[in-house]
């Protein structure tokens, strides 16, 4: 009994998990456990699985969606696993594996011409769509698994249309390289969105553990599954469309589960739309909510952002238009049924969500829609001269309101070119 009692000098803890407490004993300190945290052999399963597959830290060091987004990412890895063997196998046979008229020669030239239209493919999309990845990551990590689904079918398919199977598995090369640059460009930006202690890195590589623990559980599923779709396109197409569709609902659930706390187009557009009708500030997690995650053809006037200054006036006099009432490091103009913003280099953070603010203002009142129920509307430059009015109303107590309701407005996920332009004021 006079060993349970003890003098307590210090304590410790593990993150948030063990803790320990430090006794004074003869001479030496005694380290125990606490008592309140009882050890046994399913804590340590836990904790040995947290240290392997979890970040360290977890869940302090990650952000409040992480659990959830990972169990889905884990469903939909592992019916992607199951589809994806169902594919491999198909394009094997397509190639000739197991038919004795088929050539070596024939079989790699498929495979080199696959591979060589999807590099092609990766560099085109990377050049077209790279900086569109971190501005729009939910749309873009689910438009990747719908075309990932699309390619593996058409992979299924191809060995029932020999006379097209080199066209078909080249264009499902193509997509899967879209794929993995869409893929892997947006599961870096969820990355840093998950990671609070700048601990990126750590989050990457425990991402890449489970998945390769949900790879070999596929695995082993596959290893029965095979024998079974050998020879039957019935069940393989079955078994292919289940796992198609318990796919694409467990990415639905993963993109909705996240939570970004900084501004992009969608999000700033739905706060401040809120907060024009009835003064109220969405937080994160309800602005999250209504965010639209698949791609959509837009019902409002396009946003041009960081755009040349020929873009947004074409004369002198446009030029004193964009200028009146405006002393800010920005500029808007509407032409070509598109709102442009032109940017100083010294704009700061906040100016560019103002701009944005103004912009998709703008973009509402002058959408087709909105036009059609009021035909007898102003001009596009008094309307931007409105816009700054309203701003100057606005903004300030909106910035603030943001701020305070969690939103981080130190950066931006807008979508900003890089054209940058000095013009002279009416002062100078």
């Amino acid at each position: 009994m006079e060993t349970d009692r003890c003098v307590v000098l210090a304590t410790e803890r593990y993150g948030s998990s063990e803790s320990w407490k430090y006794c004074a004993g003869d001479a030496v300190l005694e380290r125990r456990r606490d008592e309140r945290e009882g050890e046994s052999r399913g804590n340590i399963i836990v904790r040995s699985f947290k240290s392997v597959f979890l970040p360290q830290g977890y869940p302090e060091s990650v952000s409040e969606d992480y659990v959830h987004y990972q169990f889905w990412d884990t469903v939909q890895a592992f019916c992607s696993s199951l589809s994806g063997t169902l594919a491999t196998q198909a394009s094997l046979k397509g190639v000739g594996v197991g038919n004795q008229e088929a050539t070596v020669a024939a079989a790699t030239v498929t495979w080199l011409l696959r591979d060589g239209t999807g590099m092609l493919g990766r560099i085109l999309f990377a050049w077209q769509k790279g900086s569109k990845l971190d501005s729009e990551a939910k749309k873009w990590r689910l438009f990747a698994d719908v075309l990932n689904d699309i390619a593996m079918f058409m992979e299924i398919s191809a060995p029932y249309f020999p006379a097209c199977f080199t066209l078909i598995v080249c264009t499902a090369g193509v997509f899967k390289s879209l794929v993995g640059v869409a893929g892997g460009a947006t599961r870096a930006a969820l990355t840093v969105h998950q990671a609070r202690r700048d601990n990126m890195a750590d989050i990457s590589a425990k991402d890449g553990s489970q998945e390769t623990l949900v790879n070999l559980a596929g695995l082993l599923i596959s290893l029965i599954l095979i024998p079974l779709v050998t020879d039957n396109p019935i069940l393989t197409l079955s078994l292919f469309f289940f796992f198609t569709i318990l796919h694409l609902f467990a990415n639905y659930k993963a993109v909705r589960a996240v939570v970004m706390d900084t501004f992009n187009e969608a999000r700033l557009s739905i706060v401040l739309q809120q907060y024009l009708r009835n003064k109220q500030i969405l937080c994160p997690l309800e602005a999250n909510q209504r965010e639209p995650v698949l791609l959509e053809f837009r019902k409002t006037m396009p946003i041009k952002l960081g755009v040349r200054l020929q873009e947004v006036v074409q004369s002198p006099a446009e030029l004193n238009l964009a200028l009146k009432e405006n002393n800010l490091p920005y500029l808007l103009g509407v032409r070509n049924g598109c709102v442009h913003v032109c940017l100083r280099p010294e704009a700061s953070v906040h100016d560019e969500i103002r701009a944005m603010c103004q912009a998709v203002w703008l973009s509402s009142v002058l959408s087709p829609l909105t036009s059609r129920d009021h035909p007898k509307q102003k001009s596009n430059w008094e309307m931007v001269h409105e816009s700054h009015k309203l701003m100057d109303t606005i903004f300030n107590p909106f910035l603030t309101g943001v701020e305070a309701s969690g939103w981080d407005i130190k950066r931006t996920l807008l979508d900003w070119d890089e054209w940058r332009v000095e013009w002279k004021t009416k002062s100078n």
